[in-house]
This record gives C-alpha cells, sequence and structure tokens, in this order.
C-alpha cells in the first residue's frame, strides 16, 4: 500500500461512537469560555500589599474587588503614560465568543458525520484558533507596553508585561498565569487528540492485514 493510499484510508476512517462522543464533549467543555477566566494578571508591590487583580475573559475584564482594582491599575499606567485598559478596545472580545460558536458546530458537525476528515479538519482549526489567541494576547501586551505617551508625568523605558509567568516592573511584582477556562480549553485539545489516536489504534491491525 502506498503512501497516498494510507493517507485516503486514513482520511476516510468512521469513527466509533466513543470517539463521536469524545468530540462532542470537547463541544461542550469550550462552554468554558463564556464562563471561566481565560488568564489572570496579579500585581503586588508596597503599597499594594494585597495585589491588585485583573481577570481576563473571551469577552470583557474584570478587576478585583468589584471592579476597583482596574481603576486603580488604570490610575498606575496614566503617570507611565499607559493607555488605560477597558473592554471597548479589545477587539478580541468582538469575535471570540463568536468564533468559539462556531468552532462548536463544527465540532458537533465533525462528530454528526463520523469521519476522519472532519475531525483531521477541526482538530488543526482549534490549534489555529488557540495559537492566534495566544499571538493576539501577547501583542496586545506589548502594544500597552510600548506604546506610551511621550507627555507621562514618569519616564519609563517600553516593556512587555509578562505574557506567562513572573516579571518585576519597576517597583511592581506581575505574575500572568492561565486562568480556569484556559485548562479547559486545554482539555479540549487533550479530547481531540485522544479522539485521533483511538481511531488510528482501531485501524492499524487492519492496515496490517491488507499489506499482507
Amino acid at each position: 500500500m502506498t503512501i497516498l493510499q494510507r493517507t485516503n484510508r486514513f482520511f476516510e476512517l468512521s469513527l466509533d461512537l466513543r470517539e463521536r462522543a469524545l468530540v462532542v464533549a470537547a463541544a461542550f467543555l469550550l462552554a468554558a469560555v463564556y464562563l471561566l477566566p481565560l488568564w489572570n494578571l496579579t500585581m503586588f508591590a508596597p503599597q499594594y500589599p494585597d495585589g491588585l487583580r485583573m481577570d481576563i475573559y473571551s469577552y470583557t475584564l474584570e478587576g478585583g474587588r468589584g471592579g476597583q482594582d482596574i481603576k486603580e491599575i488604570n490610575l498606575l499606567n496614566h503617570y507611565i503614560g499607559m493607555k488605560d485598559l477597558a473592554s471597548e478596545d479589545f477587539t478580541e472580545f468582538k469575535w471570540m465568543p463568536f468564533v468559539v460558536g462556531v468552532i462548536g458546530l463544527l465540532f458537533v458537525r465533525a462528530a454528526a458525520h463520523g469521519r476522519m476528515m472532519d475531525l483531521v479538519d477541526v482538530t488543526v482549526l482549534y490549534g489555529y484558533f488557540a495559537a492566534f489567541s495566544l499571538w493576539s494576547f501577547g501583542y496586545k501586551l506589548y502594544s500597552y507596553g510600548h506604546n506610551l505617551a511621550p507627555t507621562a508625568a514618569v519616564k519609563v523605558a517600553p516593556f512587555m508585561p509578562p505574557l506567562f509567568g513572573y516579571k518585576k516592573l519597576a517597583n511592581f511584582e506581575v505574575y500572568s498565569y492561565p486562568g480556569a477556562g484556559a485548562y479547559v480549553l486545554g482539555l479540549v485539545v487533550l479530547l481531540l487528540l485522544i479522539s485521533l489516536y483511538l481511531a488510528w489504534r482501531d485501524d492499524a491491525p487492519a492496515v496490517v492485514t491488507v499489506e499482507r
């Protein structure tokens, strides 16, 4: 059997009930985008021993203490010439919930069709969406830290807030980590990969039989 024939055979595989159930479960887990924070940033300084916290959802920013922490962060940003953090300035909040909904429908469609080709398509699409979303978030952080107003009261060198982990910025210790929603979305990837593996594993003996 040639490589082309093997590839065509792989894409034409049918998913069994177990694999379809995993894909449907992955579709339901996408609801985490609407319910849970995707990322969290926390800032500590001598004047803020309890920290300033900000949760990033797919559709809005939410500050700690009933939104007061974002007001405090924006006040600090004003002194160094950084643009205020406002939900309406994040274009991602406009398209991300919609795109996730479409991807969820494609997951269900792939499960209904039950073909390996559809499962591969939605897995690649979801991987691209996840990578692009992470890049978009990183670029947003870069833009906020580098586009500082020259008329700011306090002059600081352009900087990049941490995308992941810890970073010292002036007298602030900044921590940036995935939120609960991001971990659930990571589980979506795992379910898709398990489904792909199970379908491939179940077909492997048949391929060996044909070659013999």
